[in-house]
């Protein structure tokens, strides 16, 4: 097929024919890999916990330090991509990601080993942004870009899950795995970047540098409100109220910066129009629930139930029927329904996933698990694709990563949070009982935040259901 070429409004065009789609392929192989690093470390954390002699809250570090590194650089990931080129950042943070993955597998103590997380979440919270731009700058707003953009997140819901069922399989052998594995990924994934995605145009050029106030205020915020939620059940009052109250400063201080930097990371400008600011609170709250209740229950089946980490992995493995879902069921549901329709439509889904798991008992078979898996699969299958989507729709090509990274930085802040709520949470509720009846009632006051964040999610998306009319147009297939 030849390249067919569209103009965009930043000068780029729509490359089609093979290596259009070569460029499409590595960039759903990094967000895969993005994916799968991720949720890998929920199966592997009890083995983890117990072969470093870590507490539950230091342990819940192991996954929020990637998270927090993930969102935290996250919009500055985006304004680099921008200014910087997006080839040349993607690259460069893909070889940082490489690099720290590796020493988290020679780690021997907590702190080496959260760190290497933190700093492979910050290379991921750059090449997030900067893949995202590549597809949103290379492919013309309209089918094409829509089509592109439901397979790139649906590949990222996909990995995702199947770290899930890898990293039982990887723990099972040695949980080192679970951060080797993707040392050789990362360099499969650098090897077709180097050879596929085509070399930048000249960047936009600002005088005024990059927002680095900015981004390590939002990062203080995030880092301070969780590190404070996460205290809470194990400090005096007071000391939670200060640091949490340290981080609302943070954030107050972020918003001052951006307003009067001459090169925010945000643009205030962008959230004007209430679409993308609804998907973006969205993204919190889905973010939050999702992320938090995986925590909770690959930590209950396993000690509760007893079961081994592959058992784990396969037993959520049909969470990843959204990754065959959102770039089939989701671009004519998109397309007949509109987004907002669809968005609402998963939140509910969602709603009802997390409810019937309330009822968990310590003798709950796999037959009882399923039916929520399976509906948050759907669920993750209607929403992550469309809000993508709303929250990058309409933006102008100068302002795609950045509106990438927002998107992006609230879903992880949001997950972020729901690590940080579910664990204090569950250890307030389980005190000094570590029994599995102890670890039970944990559990079951913890799975009531998600249900309350999709519930919260639901009504955000019932107000785009509100203001949103119109009916996309998306193609059955990607030239």
């Amino acid at each position: 097929m030849s390249a067919v070429q569209a103009s965009l409004p930043d000068g780029g065009t729509d490359r089609l024919g093979r290596r259009g789609r070569g460029m499409l392929i590595v960039l759903c192989g990094a967000i895969f890999l993005e994916g799968i690093d991720a949720s890998m470390m929920n199966v592997a954390l009890p083995s983890m916990q117990d072969d470093l002699d870590m507490s539950p809250s230091t342990a819940q570090w192991v996954v929020s330090a990637y998270i927090l590194g993930y969102g935290g650089f996250m919009l500055l990931g985006g304004r680099v991509a921008d200014l910087m080129g997006r080839r040349r950042t993607f690259l460069f943070w893909l070889v940082v990601f490489l690099a720290f993955s590796g020493l988290g597998g020679l780690a021997t103590t907590p702190w080496v080993l959260i760190l290497s997380r933190f700093v492979t979440g910050v290379a991921a919270g750059f090449l997030t942004p900067a893949g995202l731009s590549l597809i949103t700058t290379n492919f013309a707003e309209g089918p094409r870009r829509t089509r592109a953009l439901l397979i790139y997140a649906g590949i990222a819901s996909g990995g995702f899950s199947f770290g899930l069922v890898l990293g039982g399989l990887l723990t099972a052998a040695d949980w080192r795995w679970v951060f080797f594995a993707p040392v050789i990924l990362t360099a499969v994934v650098l090897a077709g970047a180097v050879r596929l995605i085509p070399p930048d145009r000249r960047p936009e050029r600002s005088p005024h540098g990059f927002d680095v106030a900015g981004a390590v205020a939002v990062t203080a915020a995030m880092l301070l409100v969780v590190y404070a939620v996460v205290r809470a059940p194990e400090v005096p009052v007071t000391e939670a109220v200060v640091v949490g109250g340290a981080g609302i400063v943070a954030l107050v201080a972020f918003v001052v910066i951006e307003h009067r930097s001459a090169a925010p990371l945000i643009r205030l400008g962008v959230l004007r129009s209430g679409a993308p600011v609804r998907a973006n609170l969205a993204a919190i709250l889905y973010g939050g629930a999702f992320f938090g209740f995986v925590l909770i229950t690959t930590l209950y089946l396993q000690q509760v139930r007893g079961w081994s980490p592959i058992q784990t992995g396969l037993a959520v493995l049909v969470v990843s029927i959204d990754a065959i879902l959102s770039p089939t069921l989701t671009p004519h549901l998109v397309r007949r329904f509109g987004n907002a329709r669809v968005i609402f439509g998963g939140f509910l889904l969602a709603v009802l996933a997390y409810a019937l798991f309330l009822r968990i008992d310590v003798d709950w078979t796999y037959a009882a698990i399923f039916p929520t898996v399976f509906l948050l699969g759907l669920s993750f299958s209607l929403v992550y694709g469309p809000l993508t989507i709303t929250a990058t729709d309409g933006i102008a090509g100068k302002d795609q990563g950045l509106a990438g990274g927002l998107f992006n930085t609230s879903f992880q802040f949001g997950a972020a949070l729901g690590l940080a709520v579910v664990t204090a949470v569950s250890i307030a509720v389980t005190g000094t009982d570590t029994s599995p009846a102890g670890l039970l009632a944990g559990y079951r006051a913890a799975l009531v935040v998600p249900v309350v964040a999709v519930l919260l999610g639901t009504v955000v998306a019932a107000l785009g259901l509100a203001g949103n009319g119109h009916r996309d147009e998306i193609p059955t297939r990607v030239a």
